[in-house]
């Protein structure tokens, strides 16, 4: 299993409009930067829009902006509105109960990744949007520093 990248690219896709603030960005220019399709955009920038981190037009002027200034959007805000749910969960199908580790790993493996999930969301509240895009201008000034 592939973990979801729809995290990284609205992330990606927010970057760059928080850099080019005011000027609305066509889903085409940003699938250029991403280099996914520009439906792959599309369908994150609805998402987006319906979570309110963008705003977007059509027409030959038209392309998406951010909603709010870039200090405001937290990594949470994005998550919720691209992938929402937990990082972590236990089986869809509840597991045998005939068996030791069956009829007791929800109990003991759903707290730990409740715990998880905790310290993901703790995480992500705590960056900001404008933070990333810092951190980009400060990679830029020391290229092949990770």
């Amino acid at each position: 299993m592939y973990p979801s990248s729809r995290f990284a690219v609205a992330v990606h896709v927010l970057t760059v409009l928080a850099w080019k603030k005011e000027e609305p960005i066509k889903s085409e220019r940003l699938a250029e930067s991403v280099r996914t399709n520009p439906v792959v955009i599309r369908r994150i920038l609805c998402a987006l829009h319906r979570a309110e981190l963008v705003i977007s037009q059509t027409g030959a002027a038209g392309g998406s902006r951010l909603a709010r200034p870039p200090g405001r959007i937290t990594l949470l805000d994005v998550y919720r509105a691209v992938a929402g749910g937990d990082v972590f969960g236990l089986h869809h199908k509840p597991p045998s109960r005939r068996c030791l580790v069956g009829s007791h790993i929800e109990t003991v493996l759903g707290g730990v990744l409740d715990e998880a999930n905790a310290a993901v969301e703790r995480v992500l509240a705590r960056t900001t949007l404008e933070q990333v895009l810092l951190g980009i201008h400060a990679s830029a000034a020391h290229p092949g520093k990770r």
